[in-house]
């Protein structure tokens, strides 16, 4: 079930008419059923996928709960580990490591007898199995005590709003909240439904557009000239960025119309000064968690500086194979921990550089210069993200600045030239919303203190563009796969 689907349209409404409408007592029952039934809807089966991984989190913290041995509580943590992180292996990776071995065979001469898997991918197992450990991880430290109301800490895991493409959240943040009598709040209800709102117009206006040069242009790359591959690539940027944070905008708004407070997952990451800025403000829930998670208990920064280096790489490599089994997300992943790694070791003769142009007095332009790197470093590496395979992202960045000889309105992009221009102008209208974003915080704060006819002038444009400018050609959301 889509969030931009007719079929979300009834089942959202009528489940937080049922949750306003009975006891606080009941309200778990209703959130649990709704959220089981929002993941079967994909495929019933999947939620033994679900049950399985809550039950290992479940029973490992109640382990853990019960003794302040330290190394029968780690003995629980990795068996929980072991358990959910063997889920995640078997249908996501099962396959991918099973053709490495096969191509490695096979370049030696070597036979490989071990047949193709076909495993398929569960829809946001990434999600609820990482959600399902930070528990784990929390419980072990410290952080929490263990759930003991099962009922509560399987829809902490299964919540509906973030259950497929997150936010990812914590033990600590979501699942006190379960336990609080929500009462209905009308200014709540409106801001939720105002984000839930920006949310489908970024995706079903913008991101479902733009998708429709992206995926035309790269299931192609090779008849495609230089010019539409340099189009259908900053596109992406854009339509990923749409997508994604639209479902998050979508889930957080769901979520507070019934009262739950979710983490905040995207700041306007296109206006970061650097990379490693642009991870704290890139799917924020997701880089927290490895920073949490893995960054740390590696050591961090309290290191040696080569050591540093590398827990800095490792973890954005584990990011790459986190988002998918394909060498391009490694490859992804590994240029941006690269990125990460020749920041921290130029730092100082950057700054030395800076200072002798006398950087410190054009600072509007410093920055200017600072946000276009940075957003052509993560632009870059898009192109082996969203490429279907590491030829054709070689093809793709070996091609790109050639044969611009063709006008814009004879490229082969799968759009008309009116089309390319209205794409052009929801960026733009985007790209004005974020720079009051960025003066006055929140939009909708900012939004709250305009007069009412510019209010309601601004709902009613992006209701109309939802219902009228929509495209036919409706993208999956991009990070349901993951």
């Amino acid at each position: 079930m889509l969030f931009n689907s007719l079929e979300f349209a009834y089942f959202f409404p009528l489940v937080v008419l049922f949750f306003f409408g009975i006891p606080h007592r009941f309200r778990w029952m209703l959130l649990l059923a709704a959220s089981y039934y929002f993941y079967m809807c994909w495929k019933p089966e999947y939620a033994l996928l679900l049950m399985l991984s809550t039950g290992i989190s479940y029973g490992t913290g109640i382990l853990m709960g019960r003794t302040e041995v330290k190394a029968r509580r780690k003995a629980y943590l990795i068996t929980s580990l072991v358990g959910n992180l063997g889920i995640l292996f078997w249908f996501k990776y099962a396959d991918f490591v099973n053709e490495s071995f096969r191509a490695t065979f096979q370049h030696f001469n070597i036979f490989y007898g071990v047949p193709v898997f076909h495993i398929i991918l569960p829809v946001g197992i990434s999600f609820f199995v990482f959600q399902s450990l930070s528990y784990s991880f929390d419980v072990y430290r410290g952080q929490r005590e263990s759930e003991k109301h099962l009922g509560i800490f399987a829809l902490y895991v299964a919540f509906f709003p973030q259950l497929v493409a997150g936010p990812i959240e914590r033990s600590t943040r979501l699942l006190p909240q379960f336990f609080q009598k929500q009462n209905f709040d009308y200014q709540r209800v409106t801001d939720g439904l105002k984000l839930m709102l920006w949310g489908l117009f970024k995706k079903v206006v913008i991101a479902d557009r733009l998708a429709v040069v992206v995926d035309h242009v790269y299931s192609n790359p090779a008849g495609q000239s230089g010019s539409a591959l340099l189009i259908a690539t900053y596109f992406f940027a854009f339509q990923i960025y749409c997508d994604f944070s639209g479902y998050s905008d979508m889930a957080i708004g769901g979520a507070k119309i019934m009262g739950f407070d979710l983490m905040k997952n995207f700041n306007r990451p296109y206006a970061s000064l650097s990379v490693a800025e642009f991870w704290r403000r890139w799917h924020i829930s997701l880089s927290t968690w490895f920073k949490d998670y893995l960054y740390f208990p590696l050591g961090g920064n309290r290191v040696a500086k080569s050591r540093w280096y590398a827990n800095v790489f490792a973890v954005f490599l584990v990011s790459g194979l986190w988002h998918g089994a394909n060498w391009t997300y490694v490859i992804w992943g590994a240029l941006h921990g690269f990125y990460l790694v020749f920041a921290l070791a130029s730092e100082n003769i950057r700054a030395k550089a800076a200072s002798l142009l006398n950087m410190e007095k054009f600072p509007t332009f410093h920055k200017t210069i600072r946000i276009f790197i940075t957003f052509h470093l993560v632009l870059l590496a898009w192109v082996f993200f969203r490429a279907d395979s590491l030829s054709d992202a070689i093809y793709i960045l070996t091609h790109i600045f050639a044969d611009f000889s063709q006008p814009l309105g004879s490229l082969d992009l799968g759009m008309s030239s009116q089309g390319l221009i209205l794409s052009l102008m929801v960026i733009l209208f985007m790209e004005a919303v974020h720079l009051v974003q960025g003066r006055q915080g929140s939009v909708i704060s900012a939004l709250s203190r305009k007069p009412v006819v510019i209010r309601w002038a601004v709902y009613l444009f992006l209701t109309l563009s939802v219902l009228n400018l929509r495209v036919e050609y409706q993208a999956p959301f991009i990070y349901f796969q993951f």
